[in-house]
């Protein structure tokens, strides 16, 4: 008994110590803002910050492929998203007899939950041969990096921001399909990111909105305010339309796995996309981007056999964006086509990660080994490659960072090397585990 009564005197002694830091900080954070020049400032939704927006998570993400139908094969079939619409990008282009001979014209947008889409993928060569990746290099597969913002008004900004600070930007309005207004600034390397607001959600039913709802697409900065989206509705209701003739993924597995509780047609479930890894020529330069223009927080430096390497974050995640140096890319064998270094996806629970890597591992999947240490904050996880070379890593949870805008507890037990059959059945929890961002809805 006494041993337990003073480990319980020690917790609360510690939490009476953080109650009182976190009061020296708050009252800190007041006599900073009563003696700070604000004019500088922006004014995001009453809160002041050094730039119009504040990117609130990866919203999705978008790879160009080398071959469209085996991505399909590998991302729904195998992993379980579903398509939420293709789209013909050709449709009206005057050389869509040209394009549609070097290879599939459609872009098509999946979902792993009620978001209209969290990974976007479209032909290589064709998206190139349309012009759309002039700003690019060729390396660049990435087709978009998509951080998610909390308003209309932070994406107009956003467009003043970008210009100001003399950002390239690809296009600016709104996407249909999916309904997310956004913009696309350009990273000093190419790569596309987007800030969006809003994403058209796919309810119980699974069908995606009508064609009609593509009257509401912009092609240019939208003027404030704009409607609410149950107008558009009653407006669709209104011309009559068939609210659930949208476009429905045609599952072709059977639920035949327990997962859980819930029968699914895969031992798994994919809850979340992101964090991304991606190599850079100028590993500097791009951090600066990161950190002063889209407002990431560093979360650490690793350094690997000379190499540093450094991992940003958008939230209380331990990274949403890591940053590698380009010599890295042959040093761990990885494609030299592509400059993603990894893109992660996550399962709902450290058992159906297990199941997982077998599930893939029995189909024929290829493995790559990574070294741990770089991809601090992630302790169970296992790689595989697409059919077009990009590095997917598999895991169940992330390192979460107690407060976000301090330094960041970097205590965590290091990844775990070694094949997934040798790990044990059951494992206590980490700081990651059933932690970040939930799930939202049922799995099936």
């Amino acid at each position: 008994m006494g041993e337990w009564l003073l480990q319980v005197t020690a917790a609360r002694v510690l939490m009476f110590a953080g109650l009182a830091m976190l009061a020296a900080l708050t009252a800190d954070k007041e006599e900073e803002f009563r003696t700070m020049d604000t004019s500088r400032l922006f004014d995001v939704g009453g809160v002041l910050l050094s730039r119009p927006f504040r990117v609130r998570r990866l919203g999705h993400f978008g790879l160009n492929m080398t071959d469209t139908a085996s991505a399909i094969a590998f991302y729904c079939d195998l992993l379980g998203f579903r398509i939420s619409d293709p789209m013909d990008i050709a449709e009206q282009h005057p050389r869509r007899e040209e394009l549609l001979r070097i290879g599939d014209t459609n872009l098509y947008f999946t979902r792993h939950g009620t978001d209209h889409h969290s990974l976007v993928f479209c032909d290589r060569q064709v998206f190139q041969a349309m012009g759309r990746g002039d700003r690019s290099p060729k390396d660049v597969t990435v087709n978009q990096l998509t951080w998610q913002v909390g308003s209309l008004q932070e994406i107009s900004g956003a467009i003043d921001y970008f210009e100001d600070n003399k950002v390239p930007i690809n296009r600016a309005g709104r996407d249909m399909p999916g309904s997310n207004w956004h913009v696309y600034p350009y990273d000093p390397e190419g790569h596309r990111n987007e800030l969006y607001y809003g994403i058209e959600q796919i309810g119980w039913m699974g069908t995606a909105k009508p064609k009609l709802a593509y009257e509401r697409r912009f092609l240019q900065r939208p003027e404030l305010p704009q409607p609410p989206e149950y107008e558009e509705v009653d407006h669709m209701r209104a011309q009559q339309t068939d609210l659930a003739s949208g476009f429905r993924h045609p599952e072709k597995e059977p639920a035949r796995y327990d997962v859980e509780g819930i029968m699914l047609a895969r031992p798994f479930k994919v809850v979340r996309v992101g964090p991304v890894g991606l190599f850079c020529h100028d590993l500097e330069a791009m951090e600066r981007f990161y950190l002063d223009i889209m407002g990431f927080e560093w979360t650490e430096d690793v350094v690997w056999q000379g190499h540093r390497c450094v991992f940003l974050r958008t939230g209380t995640e331990h990274h949403s964006l890591a940053l590698y140096p380009m010599a890295l890319r042959s040093q761990l064998g990885l494609d030299a086509s592509t400059t993603l270094m990894r893109f992660g996806i996550q399962v709902a629970t450290y058992r159906q990660l297990k199941h997982a890597l077998d599930y893939l591992q029995e189909r024929g999947c290829q493995f790559v080994d990574i070294p741990a240490e770089l991809t601090p904050g992630i302790e169970y996880s296992a790689f595989l490659k697409d059919p077009s070379g990009h590095l997917i890593q598999l895991y169940y949870a992330m390192n979460q960072i107690a407060s976000a805008g301090h330094s960041p507890n970097l205590t965590q037990r290091p990844g775990v090397v070694g094949h997934w059959q040798a790990w044990p059945e059951a494992i206590l929890p980490g700081s990651g585990s059933f932690m970040g961002e939930p799930y939202l809805g049922p799995w099936g």
